[in-house]
């Protein structure tokens, strides 16, 4: 039978070893049983595709230098030896002999059993509310710029809950394409390169006004969607403007949760967001509120009330209960229960996964300033980077264990 949901993580290293392999089917596929009991299948496709020798996979940066129609049909596997934790493979009718990294072959293992529910979310990924207090992540703007391990526990905790805060960075303008630069690029958009976030007359966005703003991801009528926002603070001394953020993730479950026909009706039928509020701008898009990957994983939240278009894509006999659930997701966003909130100091930035974590701002007088700017970037490169020394951790850790 197929094992439940694991990682290799879980399990001893003795645990892990080889103990057998055995082919099945006539070569079409491959079972390896761990030195713990624990058994995975692979079929003979799969693991020709998946090779790592030096006729499949470029030495340099590990890109494929075939393509699937270079490996025969019938493929299967004639013969299978296991050498401590390397696995060799003779596959047919090519004739030739593969090896295998058995621990990689346990991390890429999909034979098991999958019973998630729809709105599933990675495991890297941690759900909140407003009892995460302050255990958010923070990390010293300086600090992480020169310290690539204190740089990969910022971006993990980024990762994990959706944002993160970086103090004790210069009051100075520009200083927020720095923290881009710490993992990637700035994603240039109508707005510029980045925009200021200070009341304006005539405003193009309510953004640059005082007043309040519900929680909500930016720009959901751009497809796609900037994946992450970063607003650094330069001037602060208004009352009120303190920033909040919400977990549109866990206010999707809490959805899901209270009443599943509204979360299934908000993940299968599109909404309509439009911006048009400078001249030589119509930004449009057609998007669900609540978006799953296909096997059901939960991957972006849409909520913009100010950008919403008039929906149409929902049928009439649905279109009383979407509209129930859509009300509904906004009254769980808007429950301070859900909400962590804080105010920046000059110096003081934070960054928001914009597909997950919405942000907000109370409203604030006209006494004082408030003078914050803006860019957006991707999460690619977060995510990029952060894998990238991770990786280099995890040989240097190994390489001083041999």
């Amino acid at each position: 039978m197929p094992e439940a949901e694991w990682s290799v993580e879980d399990i001893g290293w003795e645990e892990r070893m080889l103990d057998k392999v055995d082919i099945l089917d006539g070569g079409e596929g491959v079972a390896l049983t761990l030195a713990g009991g624990a058994r995975h299948r692979f079929h003979a496709i799969w693991l020709r595709d998946n090779a790592w020798d030096d006729k499949t996979r470029a030495p340099g940066n590990g890109q494929r230098l075939i393509t699937l129609g270079d490996i025969p049909r019938g493929t299967h596997v004639s013969a299978a030896r296991a050498e401590g934790n390397r696995l060799h493979l003779t596959f047919q009718p090519e004739g030739r002999t593969i090896a295998y990294d058995a621990d990689w072959l346990l991390r890429h293992s999909y034979d098991k059993v999958s019973a998630r529910p729809a709105g599933w979310t990675a495991p890297e990924i941690e759900t909140w509310d407003a009892s995460l207090g302050t255990n958010i992540p923070v990390a010293d703007f300086a600090t992480v710029g020169r310290d690539r391990s204190a740089l990969a526990g910022w971006l993990a905790g980024v990762r994990r809950y959706g944002f993160g805060k970086l103090v004790g960075g210069p009051a100075e303008a520009e200083a927020l394409l720095k923290v881009a630069a710490l993992f990637g690029y700035v994603r240039e958009t109508n707005y510029g390169t980045y925009f200021e976030v200070r009341t304006e007359v005539n405003p193009t966005n309510l953004a640059y006004t005082g007043l309040g703003l519900q929680a909500h991801t930016d720009n959901p009528y751009r497809d796609p969607v900037p994946t992450l926002q970063i607003l650094y603070c330069l001037e602060n001394s208004a009352e009120g403007g303190e920033n909040m953020v919400v977990d549109g993730f866990r206010a999707a479950e809490r959805l899901r949760a209270e009443n599943p026909r509204g979360f299934e009706l908000l993940t299968r039928h599109c909404a309509r967001f439009e911006y048009a509020g400078s001249e030589g701008v119509c930004l449009r898009s057609r998007r669900p509120m609540i978006e799953l990957a296909p096997d059901g994983e939960l991957i972006c939240i849409r909520f913009n009330n100010r950008s919403a278009a008039a929906i149409t894509d929902v049928p009439y006999e649905d279109m009383a209960d979407y509209y129930a659930a859509y009300r509904r997701l906004g009254e769980i966003i808007d429950d301070e229960a859900m909400e962590v909130t804080f105010k920046l100091a000059p110096g003081e930035s934070f960054i928001v996964d914009n597909t997950r974590v919405l942000h907000a701002r109370k409203g604030y007088s006209g006494a004082g300033s408030r003078w914050l700017q803006g860019c957006y970037a991707d999460k690619d490169g977060l995510l990029s980077t952060l894998a990238a020394i991770e990786a280099q951790s995890a040989t240097t850790a190994r390489e001083a264990a041999e």
